[in-house]
Protein backbone atom coordinates (compact mmCIF):
# COMPACT_ATOMS: atom_id res chain seq x y z
CA UNK A 1 0.00 0.00 0.00
CA UNK A 2 0.99 3.62 -0.33
CA UNK A 3 -0.07 5.38 2.84
CA UNK A 4 -1.28 4.73 6.17
CA UNK A 5 -3.26 6.75 8.06
CA UNK A 6 -2.14 6.08 11.32
CA UNK A 7 -5.42 4.31 12.93
CA UNK A 8 -6.53 1.20 13.03
CA UNK A 9 -10.02 1.58 14.10
CA UNK A 10 -12.33 0.41 11.14
CA UNK A 11 -15.14 2.86 12.58
CA UNK A 12 -12.53 6.20 12.42
CA UNK A 13 -10.59 5.73 9.00
CA UNK A 14 -11.63 6.80 5.42
CA UNK A 15 -8.15 6.38 3.67
CA UNK A 16 -8.77 3.90 1.12
CA UNK A 17 -5.34 2.46 1.74
CA UNK A 18 -6.06 1.28 5.45
CA UNK A 19 -9.41 0.51 4.78
CA UNK A 20 -8.25 -2.74 2.57
CA UNK A 21 -6.75 -4.30 5.54
CA UNK A 22 -9.25 -3.35 8.80
CA UNK A 23 -12.59 -4.10 6.17
CA UNK A 24 -11.03 -7.72 7.12
CA UNK A 25 -11.37 -6.98 10.81
CA UNK A 26 -14.82 -6.50 11.44
CA UNK A 27 -18.15 -7.64 9.50
CA UNK A 28 -21.25 -5.86 9.21
CA UNK A 29 -25.13 -5.83 9.32
CA UNK A 30 -25.25 -5.85 5.53
CA UNK A 31 -23.69 -6.37 2.75
CA UNK A 32 -23.85 -4.14 -0.83
CA UNK A 33 -24.08 -5.83 -3.95
CA UNK A 34 -21.41 -3.99 -6.26
CA UNK A 35 -23.11 -5.04 -9.71
CA UNK A 36 -26.83 -3.98 -8.35
CA UNK A 37 -26.08 -1.55 -5.28
CA UNK A 38 -28.94 -3.70 -3.13
CA UNK A 39 -28.31 -4.71 0.16
CA UNK A 40 -28.04 -8.14 1.21
CA UNK A 41 -27.68 -10.09 4.56
CA UNK A 42 -24.47 -10.17 6.51
CA UNK A 43 -24.50 -10.09 10.14
CA UNK A 44 -28.38 -9.53 10.05
CA UNK A 45 -30.18 -12.04 8.51
CA UNK A 46 -33.15 -9.78 7.49
CA UNK A 47 -34.53 -6.58 8.71
CA UNK A 48 -37.57 -4.57 8.20
CA UNK A 49 -38.01 -0.93 7.30
CA UNK A 50 -41.64 1.27 8.40
CA UNK A 51 -43.10 3.48 5.88
CA UNK A 52 -41.67 7.04 6.18
CA UNK A 53 -38.29 5.28 6.86
CA UNK A 54 -37.29 6.29 10.52
CA UNK A 55 -37.44 2.74 12.19
CA UNK A 56 -35.29 -0.20 11.02
CA UNK A 57 -35.00 -3.35 13.08
CA UNK A 58 -32.95 -5.99 12.52
CA UNK A 59 -32.63 -9.52 12.81
CA UNK A 60 -29.66 -11.04 13.63
CA UNK A 61 -27.77 -14.37 12.90
CA UNK A 62 -27.23 -16.57 16.03
CA UNK A 63 -23.79 -18.43 16.82
CA UNK A 64 -22.08 -14.88 15.50
CA UNK A 65 -19.03 -14.50 18.23
CA UNK A 66 -15.90 -11.92 18.12
CA UNK A 67 -12.65 -12.70 18.22
CA UNK A 68 -12.40 -12.48 22.04
CA UNK A 69 -14.95 -15.34 22.31
CA UNK A 70 -18.19 -12.71 23.26
CA UNK A 71 -21.27 -13.23 21.53
CA UNK A 72 -22.72 -10.68 19.15
CA UNK A 73 -26.34 -9.64 20.61
CA UNK A 74 -28.60 -6.98 19.77
CA UNK A 75 -26.70 -5.49 22.87
CA UNK A 76 -23.35 -5.07 21.32
CA UNK A 77 -25.22 -3.35 18.28
CA UNK A 78 -26.64 -1.19 20.14
CA UNK A 79 -23.36 -0.50 22.00
CA UNK A 80 -21.58 0.29 18.83
CA UNK A 81 -24.13 3.06 17.34
CA UNK A 82 -24.48 4.78 20.98
CA UNK A 83 -20.50 5.43 21.11
CA UNK A 84 -20.81 6.63 17.48
CA UNK A 85 -21.14 10.78 18.63
CA UNK A 86 -17.89 9.75 21.00
CA UNK A 87 -15.78 9.02 18.33
CA UNK A 88 -14.35 12.98 17.91
CA UNK A 89 -12.55 14.02 14.89
CA UNK A 90 -12.12 11.03 12.87
CA UNK A 91 -15.08 9.54 13.34
CA UNK A 92 -17.46 11.74 10.60
CA UNK A 93 -18.24 9.11 8.30
CA UNK A 94 -19.93 6.89 11.02
CA UNK A 95 -21.46 9.79 12.49
CA UNK A 96 -22.98 11.08 9.48
CA UNK A 97 -24.73 8.15 8.62
CA UNK A 98 -26.05 8.24 12.08
CA UNK A 99 -26.86 11.51 12.25
CA UNK A 100 -30.13 12.37 13.82
CA UNK A 101 -30.61 8.90 15.85
CA UNK A 102 -33.47 9.03 18.59
CA UNK A 103 -32.44 5.52 20.39
CA UNK A 104 -31.37 1.77 19.94
CA UNK A 105 -33.38 -0.79 21.44
CA UNK A 106 -32.62 -4.13 22.56
CA UNK A 107 -36.22 -5.91 21.52
CA UNK A 108 -34.66 -9.11 22.45
CA UNK A 109 -30.98 -10.70 22.48
CA UNK A 110 -31.09 -11.20 18.48
CA UNK A 111 -33.64 -8.22 17.54
CA UNK A 112 -32.43 -4.30 17.60
CA UNK A 113 -34.49 -1.81 16.23
CA UNK A 114 -32.57 1.77 15.40
CA UNK A 115 -35.02 4.62 15.21
CA UNK A 116 -34.53 8.36 13.44
CA UNK A 117 -35.92 11.50 14.64
CA UNK A 118 -36.53 12.25 10.43
CA UNK A 119 -37.01 9.71 7.43
CA UNK A 120 -33.47 8.73 7.28
CA UNK A 121 -33.54 6.21 3.97
CA UNK A 122 -29.80 6.47 3.47
CA UNK A 123 -29.65 4.27 6.61
CA UNK A 124 -29.63 0.54 5.44
CA UNK A 125 -26.74 1.32 3.17
CA UNK A 126 -25.17 3.01 5.60
CA UNK A 127 -24.96 -0.34 7.17
CA UNK A 128 -22.83 -2.07 4.77
CA UNK A 129 -19.91 0.02 5.41
CA UNK A 130 -16.91 -0.63 7.21
CA UNK A 131 -17.44 2.88 8.92
CA UNK A 132 -20.10 0.88 10.84
CA UNK A 133 -18.23 -2.78 11.24
CA UNK A 134 -19.55 -3.63 14.47
CA UNK A 135 -17.09 -4.04 17.41
CA UNK A 136 -17.29 -5.96 20.45
CA UNK A 137 -18.73 -4.08 23.48
CA UNK A 138 -15.00 -4.51 24.93
CA UNK A 139 -13.57 -2.58 21.78
CA UNK A 140 -16.34 -0.13 22.07
CA UNK A 141 -15.54 1.04 25.78
CA UNK A 142 -12.22 1.79 25.03
CA UNK A 143 -11.26 5.48 23.84
CA UNK A 144 -11.11 6.57 20.11
CA UNK A 145 -7.41 6.81 20.88
CA UNK A 146 -6.78 3.37 22.05
CA UNK A 147 -9.03 1.99 19.70
CA UNK A 148 -6.98 4.22 16.54
CA UNK A 149 -3.51 2.86 18.07
CA UNK A 150 -3.98 -0.62 19.67
CA UNK A 151 -7.28 -2.23 16.91
CA UNK A 152 -10.43 -3.44 18.02
CA UNK A 153 -11.90 -6.59 18.03
CA UNK A 154 -14.24 -7.90 15.29
CA UNK A 155 -16.00 -10.73 14.36
CA UNK A 156 -14.75 -10.31 10.73
CA UNK A 157 -12.35 -13.34 8.85
CA UNK A 158 -9.26 -11.99 10.33
CA UNK A 159 -7.55 -10.69 13.09
CA UNK A 160 -5.59 -7.92 13.70
CA UNK A 161 -2.06 -9.74 15.05
CA UNK A 162 0.13 -6.44 14.57
CA UNK A 163 0.12 -2.51 13.80
CA UNK A 164 3.49 -0.31 13.12
CA UNK A 165 2.34 3.09 12.14
CA UNK A 166 3.89 3.61 8.19
CA UNK A 167 5.09 0.30 7.96
CA UNK A 168 3.08 -2.77 8.18
CA UNK A 169 -0.66 -4.37 9.23
CA UNK A 170 -0.51 -8.17 10.17
CA UNK A 171 -3.78 -10.20 9.91
CA UNK A 172 -4.28 -13.87 11.01
CA UNK A 173 -7.55 -16.20 9.40
CA UNK A 174 -10.26 -16.47 12.30
CA UNK A 175 -10.32 -20.22 12.50
CA UNK A 176 -14.13 -21.52 13.08
CA UNK A 177 -15.54 -18.05 11.01
CA UNK A 178 -18.46 -19.30 9.87
CA UNK A 179 -21.21 -16.11 9.12
CA UNK A 180 -20.04 -14.72 6.14
CA UNK A 181 -21.87 -11.98 3.75
CA UNK A 182 -24.40 -13.85 1.17
CA UNK A 183 -22.40 -12.52 -1.64
CA UNK A 184 -19.57 -14.60 -0.83
CA UNK A 185 -18.67 -17.61 -2.54
CA UNK A 186 -16.51 -19.64 -0.17
CA UNK A 187 -18.72 -20.58 3.29
CA UNK A 188 -16.53 -21.03 6.51
CA UNK A 189 -12.89 -19.54 7.44
CA UNK A 190 -11.17 -17.84 4.53
CA UNK A 191 -9.13 -19.30 2.56
CA UNK A 192 -5.79 -17.38 3.38
CA UNK A 193 -3.79 -17.90 6.83
CA UNK A 194 -2.25 -14.59 6.95
CA UNK A 195 -2.29 -11.04 5.58
CA UNK A 196 0.99 -8.62 5.34
CA UNK A 197 0.31 -4.90 4.53
CA UNK A 198 3.61 -3.33 3.93
CA UNK A 199 3.67 0.35 3.70
CA UNK A 200 5.52 1.28 0.26
CA UNK A 201 5.14 5.10 -0.10
CA UNK A 202 7.13 5.02 -3.68
CA UNK A 203 5.00 3.72 -6.62
CA UNK A 204 8.37 1.98 -8.72
CA UNK A 205 9.52 0.29 -5.02
CA UNK A 206 5.85 -1.14 -5.32
CA UNK A 207 6.25 -2.14 -8.97
CA UNK A 208 9.29 -4.22 -8.40
CA UNK A 209 8.36 -5.44 -4.99
CA UNK A 210 5.44 -7.47 -7.20
CA UNK A 211 7.35 -8.05 -10.24
CA UNK A 212 10.07 -9.74 -8.26
CA UNK A 213 7.22 -11.71 -6.56
CA UNK A 214 8.20 -10.20 -2.72
CA UNK A 215 4.17 -9.46 -2.58
CA UNK A 216 1.37 -10.65 -4.38
CA UNK A 217 -0.35 -7.67 -4.91
CA UNK A 218 0.09 -3.71 -4.75
CA UNK A 219 -2.36 -0.56 -4.95
CA UNK A 220 -2.08 2.79 -6.62
CA UNK A 221 -0.49 1.58 -9.52
CA UNK A 222 1.78 3.87 -10.98
CA UNK A 223 1.07 5.21 -14.83
CA UNK A 224 4.58 4.96 -15.76
CA UNK A 225 4.26 0.88 -14.35
CA UNK A 226 1.27 -0.38 -16.54
CA UNK A 227 3.23 -1.38 -19.54
CA UNK A 228 5.66 -3.50 -17.48
CA UNK A 229 3.14 -4.87 -15.24
CA UNK A 230 1.16 -6.06 -18.31
CA UNK A 231 3.95 -7.83 -20.08
CA UNK A 232 4.19 -9.57 -16.94
CA UNK A 233 2.52 -12.15 -14.49
CA UNK A 234 0.03 -9.14 -13.09
CA UNK A 235 -3.97 -8.43 -13.74
CA UNK A 236 -4.15 -5.04 -13.27
CA UNK A 237 -7.96 -4.74 -11.53
CA UNK A 238 -9.43 -1.39 -11.79
CA UNK A 239 -12.91 0.42 -10.60
CA UNK A 240 -14.02 4.13 -10.37
CA UNK A 241 -14.89 4.22 -6.34
CA UNK A 242 -18.57 5.36 -5.85
CA UNK A 243 -18.96 8.91 -3.92
CA UNK A 244 -17.37 12.09 -4.63
CA UNK A 245 -14.57 12.65 -6.87
CA UNK A 246 -11.30 14.08 -6.47
CA UNK A 247 -12.05 17.80 -5.79
CA UNK A 248 -10.84 20.79 -4.47
CA UNK A 249 -13.05 21.65 -1.76
CA UNK A 250 -13.03 25.03 -1.92
CA UNK A 251 -13.52 27.15 1.85
CA UNK A 252 -16.46 29.26 1.18
CA UNK A 253 -15.97 31.46 4.01
CA UNK A 254 -12.61 32.86 2.68
CA UNK A 255 -12.80 36.30 1.33
CA UNK A 256 -11.20 35.05 -2.19
CA UNK A 257 -13.92 32.66 -2.62
CA UNK A 258 -16.91 34.15 -0.96
CA UNK A 259 -17.27 35.70 -5.06
CA UNK A 260 -18.73 33.14 -7.07
CA UNK A 261 -17.34 34.54 -10.39
CA UNK A 262 -13.71 33.41 -8.56
CA UNK A 263 -14.91 30.34 -8.00
CA UNK A 264 -16.38 29.40 -11.11
CA UNK A 265 -13.43 30.92 -12.80
CA UNK A 266 -11.53 28.18 -11.06
CA UNK A 267 -13.71 25.57 -12.22
CA UNK A 268 -13.59 26.50 -15.92
CA UNK A 269 -9.68 26.96 -16.17
CA UNK A 270 -9.31 23.44 -15.06
CA UNK A 271 -8.70 20.91 -18.36
CA UNK A 272 -9.66 17.87 -16.71
CA UNK A 273 -8.79 15.69 -19.54
CA UNK A 274 -5.33 16.79 -19.97
CA UNK A 275 -4.70 16.08 -16.02
CA UNK A 276 -6.41 12.52 -16.47
CA UNK A 277 -4.14 11.69 -19.65
CA UNK A 278 -0.68 12.64 -17.96
CA UNK A 279 -1.05 11.96 -14.29
CA UNK A 280 -3.82 8.74 -14.18
CA UNK A 281 -4.40 5.08 -15.05
CA UNK A 282 -5.27 4.34 -18.04
CA UNK A 283 -9.27 4.20 -17.85
CA UNK A 284 -9.28 6.36 -15.16
CA UNK A 285 -12.30 9.11 -16.00
CA UNK A 286 -12.41 13.01 -15.94
CA UNK A 287 -15.71 14.05 -13.24
CA UNK A 288 -18.38 14.97 -14.71
CA UNK A 289 -20.39 15.67 -12.01
CA UNK A 290 -19.33 16.08 -8.04
CA UNK A 291 -20.27 12.11 -7.83
CA UNK A 292 -18.74 9.64 -9.79
CA UNK A 293 -20.24 7.49 -12.48
CA UNK A 294 -20.15 4.35 -10.22
CA UNK A 295 -22.45 6.42 -7.55
CA UNK A 296 -26.33 5.49 -7.56
CA UNK A 297 -28.41 8.86 -9.30
CA UNK A 298 -25.09 10.10 -10.70
CA UNK A 299 -26.03 12.56 -12.84
CA UNK A 300 -23.81 13.41 -16.22
CA UNK A 301 -23.27 17.30 -15.87
CA UNK A 302 -20.54 17.04 -18.08
CA UNK A 303 -21.43 20.26 -20.22
CA UNK A 304 -20.96 22.23 -16.86
CA UNK A 305 -17.57 20.97 -15.79
CA UNK A 306 -15.87 21.65 -19.74
CA UNK A 307 -12.35 23.31 -19.65
CA UNK A 308 -12.84 26.96 -20.79
CA UNK A 309 -10.32 29.10 -20.19
CA UNK A 310 -11.22 32.18 -21.96
CA UNK A 311 -14.19 31.90 -19.63
CA UNK A 312 -12.38 31.79 -16.69
CA UNK A 313 -10.57 34.86 -17.45
CA UNK A 314 -13.28 37.01 -18.89
CA UNK A 315 -15.26 36.07 -14.73
CA UNK A 316 -11.93 37.48 -12.80
CA UNK A 317 -11.41 40.32 -15.18
CA UNK A 318 -15.80 41.20 -14.59
CA UNK A 319 -15.14 40.25 -10.60
CA UNK A 320 -11.85 42.70 -10.80
CA UNK A 321 -9.38 41.06 -10.61
CA UNK A 322 -6.68 42.45 -13.28
CA UNK A 323 -3.75 40.88 -14.62
CA UNK A 324 -0.25 42.13 -13.75
CA UNK A 325 3.81 41.88 -15.23
CA UNK A 326 3.91 38.17 -14.43
CA UNK A 327 0.28 37.38 -15.44
CA UNK A 328 -0.46 36.64 -11.99
CA UNK A 329 -3.71 39.08 -11.28
CA UNK A 330 -4.24 41.39 -8.33
CA UNK A 331 -7.41 43.68 -6.67
CA UNK A 332 -6.96 46.36 -4.54
CA UNK A 333 -3.71 45.22 -3.47
CA UNK A 334 -3.99 41.93 -2.62
CA UNK A 335 -2.48 39.57 -5.06
CA UNK A 336 -5.29 36.09 -6.25
CA UNK A 337 -3.49 33.69 -4.45
CA UNK A 338 -4.85 30.40 -3.73
CA UNK A 339 -3.05 27.40 -1.09
CA UNK A 340 -4.24 24.39 -1.96
CA UNK A 341 -3.20 21.54 0.81
CA UNK A 342 -3.28 18.05 0.02
CA UNK A 343 -1.95 14.68 2.03
CA UNK A 344 0.29 11.99 0.86
CA UNK A 345 -2.40 9.48 0.24
CA UNK A 346 -2.29 8.80 -3.20
CA UNK A 347 0.54 8.95 -5.90
CA UNK A 348 -1.26 10.98 -8.19
CA UNK A 349 -2.15 13.82 -5.52
CA UNK A 350 1.02 15.66 -6.14
CA UNK A 351 1.87 15.75 -10.23
CA UNK A 352 -2.21 16.62 -10.47
CA UNK A 353 -1.64 19.22 -8.50
CA UNK A 354 1.11 21.01 -10.45
CA UNK A 355 -0.71 20.50 -13.74
CA UNK A 356 -3.87 22.50 -11.85
CA UNK A 357 -1.19 24.72 -10.51
CA UNK A 358 0.28 25.51 -14.10
CA UNK A 359 -3.83 25.12 -15.11
CA UNK A 360 -4.60 27.99 -13.19
CA UNK A 361 -1.79 30.04 -13.60
CA UNK A 362 -2.91 30.79 -17.54
CA UNK A 363 -5.74 32.64 -16.06
CA UNK A 364 -3.94 34.68 -13.54
CA UNK A 365 -4.35 32.64 -10.40
CA UNK A 366 -1.55 32.08 -8.44
CA UNK A 367 -1.67 28.82 -6.73
CA UNK A 368 0.05 27.35 -3.50
CA UNK A 369 0.44 23.94 -2.87
CA UNK A 370 0.92 23.01 0.79
CA UNK A 371 1.56 19.21 1.66
CA UNK A 372 0.33 17.21 5.06
CA UNK A 373 0.66 14.02 6.48
CA UNK A 374 -2.74 12.29 5.98
CA UNK A 375 -3.16 12.27 9.60
CA UNK A 376 -3.95 16.22 9.63
CA UNK A 377 -6.74 15.77 7.32
CA UNK A 378 -10.01 15.54 9.65
CA UNK A 379 -8.49 18.22 11.84
CA UNK A 380 -7.40 20.51 9.05
CA UNK A 381 -10.86 20.07 7.66
CA UNK A 382 -12.65 20.73 11.14
CA UNK A 383 -10.67 23.80 11.78
CA UNK A 384 -11.38 25.22 8.34
CA UNK A 385 -7.47 25.75 7.82
CA UNK A 386 -7.26 26.41 4.32
CA UNK A 387 -8.40 27.80 1.41
CA UNK A 388 -8.45 24.52 -0.60
CA UNK A 389 -8.21 20.97 0.32
CA UNK A 390 -7.78 18.35 -2.49
CA UNK A 391 -9.43 14.91 -1.78
CA UNK A 392 -11.96 12.57 -2.21
CA UNK A 393 -14.68 10.67 -0.23
CA UNK A 394 -16.04 7.11 -1.15
CA UNK A 395 -19.84 5.70 -0.65
CA UNK A 396 -21.79 3.80 -2.83
CA UNK A 397 -24.86 6.19 -1.70
CA UNK A 398 -25.43 9.68 -2.97
CA UNK A 399 -26.16 10.52 0.51
CA UNK A 400 -22.22 11.42 0.82
CA UNK A 401 -23.05 14.81 -0.42
CA UNK A 402 -25.43 15.32 2.68
CA UNK A 403 -22.44 14.49 5.03
CA UNK A 404 -20.17 16.97 2.79
CA UNK A 405 -21.92 19.57 2.27
CA UNK A 406 -25.06 19.91 4.40
CA UNK A 407 -24.62 23.37 6.84
CA UNK A 408 -26.47 20.92 9.24
CA UNK A 409 -23.86 18.75 9.39
CA UNK A 410 -20.14 19.13 9.80
CA UNK A 411 -20.05 21.82 6.92
CA UNK A 412 -15.97 21.66 6.78
CA UNK A 413 -16.13 23.53 3.36
CA UNK A 414 -17.99 26.81 5.02
CA UNK A 415 -20.90 26.54 2.36
CA UNK A 416 -23.62 29.28 3.43
CA UNK A 417 -27.20 28.04 4.23
CA UNK A 418 -29.35 27.86 0.91
CA UNK A 419 -31.29 26.09 -0.90
CA UNK A 420 -28.93 22.67 -1.45
CA UNK A 421 -30.11 22.47 2.56
CA UNK A 422 -33.11 21.39 1.44
CA UNK A 423 -32.69 19.10 -1.59
CA UNK A 424 -30.04 17.39 0.70
CA UNK A 425 -32.23 16.49 3.74
CA UNK A 426 -35.33 15.55 1.38
CA UNK A 427 -33.84 12.90 -0.66
CA UNK A 428 -32.96 11.15 2.71
CA UNK A 429 -36.21 11.73 3.77
CA UNK A 430 -38.22 10.13 0.73
CA UNK A 431 -38.88 6.24 -0.05
CA UNK A 432 -39.94 6.67 -3.29
CA UNK A 433 -36.75 6.38 -5.40
CA UNK A 434 -38.03 8.09 -8.44
CA UNK A 435 -37.83 11.31 -6.46
CA UNK A 436 -34.59 10.76 -4.53
CA UNK A 437 -33.15 10.41 -7.97
CA UNK A 438 -34.69 13.67 -8.97
CA UNK A 439 -33.39 15.69 -5.47
CA UNK A 440 -29.95 13.76 -5.49
CA UNK A 441 -29.80 15.07 -9.24
CA UNK A 442 -30.80 18.78 -7.95
CA UNK A 443 -28.14 18.56 -5.77
CA UNK A 444 -25.71 17.89 -7.78
CA UNK A 445 -26.50 21.14 -10.07
CA UNK A 446 -26.46 23.38 -7.30
CA UNK A 447 -23.08 21.83 -6.40
CA UNK A 448 -21.35 22.46 -9.94
CA UNK A 449 -22.99 25.44 -10.90
CA UNK A 450 -22.40 27.44 -7.65
CA UNK A 451 -18.46 26.30 -7.99
CA UNK A 452 -19.08 25.26 -3.89
CA UNK A 453 -16.21 22.94 -4.92
CA UNK A 454 -14.57 22.10 -8.26
CA UNK A 455 -14.63 18.58 -9.59
CA UNK A 456 -11.71 17.51 -11.43
CA UNK A 457 -11.42 13.60 -11.71
CA UNK A 458 -13.33 10.37 -10.50
CA UNK A 459 -11.04 8.04 -8.26
CA UNK A 460 -9.71 5.02 -10.23
CA UNK A 461 -8.77 2.18 -7.61
CA UNK A 462 -6.28 0.20 -9.83
CA UNK A 463 -4.46 -2.51 -8.12
CA UNK A 464 -1.69 -5.14 -9.63
CA UNK A 465 -2.60 -8.26 -8.84
CA UNK A 466 0.14 -11.69 -9.88
CA UNK A 467 -1.77 -13.85 -11.94
CA UNK A 468 -1.14 -16.51 -8.95
CA UNK A 469 -3.70 -14.81 -6.76
CA UNK A 470 -7.67 -15.60 -7.54
CA UNK A 471 -10.94 -14.12 -6.57
CA UNK A 472 -9.11 -10.64 -5.51
CA UNK A 473 -12.58 -8.25 -6.29
CA UNK A 474 -13.94 -5.12 -5.18
CA UNK A 475 -16.76 -4.55 -3.29
CA UNK A 476 -19.52 -2.05 -3.92
CA UNK A 477 -17.29 0.94 -2.69
CA UNK A 478 -14.23 0.02 -4.84
CA UNK A 479 -12.30 -1.76 -1.87
CA UNK A 480 -11.67 -4.95 -1.41
CA UNK A 481 -12.73 -8.15 0.66
CA UNK A 482 -10.44 -10.92 1.19
CA UNK A 483 -12.18 -13.82 2.51
CA UNK A 484 -12.44 -15.66 -0.88
CA UNK A 485 -8.88 -14.44 -2.09
CA UNK A 486 -6.64 -17.97 -2.42
CA UNK A 487 -3.55 -18.39 -4.34
CA UNK A 488 -2.18 -21.17 -6.53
Amino acid sequence: MGSDAGCVDPQQVGSNDTIYSLRQVVDSLTDQDPGTGKIVPWLAKSWDINADATTFTFHLRSGVTFSDGSPLTAQVVKDNFDAVPDLGALGTLAQGYLSGLQNTEVVDPQTVRVKFKEPNAQFLQATSTHSLGIESSASVQKSPQEKCSKGVIGSGPFVLKSYVQNRSVNLAKRTKYAWGSSLWTKKGEAYLDKLVFKVVPEAGVRTGSLQSGQVDAIGSVGKADETALKRGQVDLKARANPGAVFNLGLNNSRPLLKDPKVRQAILFAIDRQQIVDAVFPTGTKPATSILAHTTPDYADLGADLAFDEAKAKSLLTSAGWKAGGDGIRSKNGATLRLTVTWFANAATNQPALELIQQQLKAVGVDVVLKEQQISQLAPTLQAGDFDAAWGNITRADPDILRSQYSTQLANFYRLPTSGLDSALTEQTATTDSDKRRQLVERAQKLIVRNAYTVPVVELQTQLGVAKKVHDLDFDASSRIQLHDTWIG
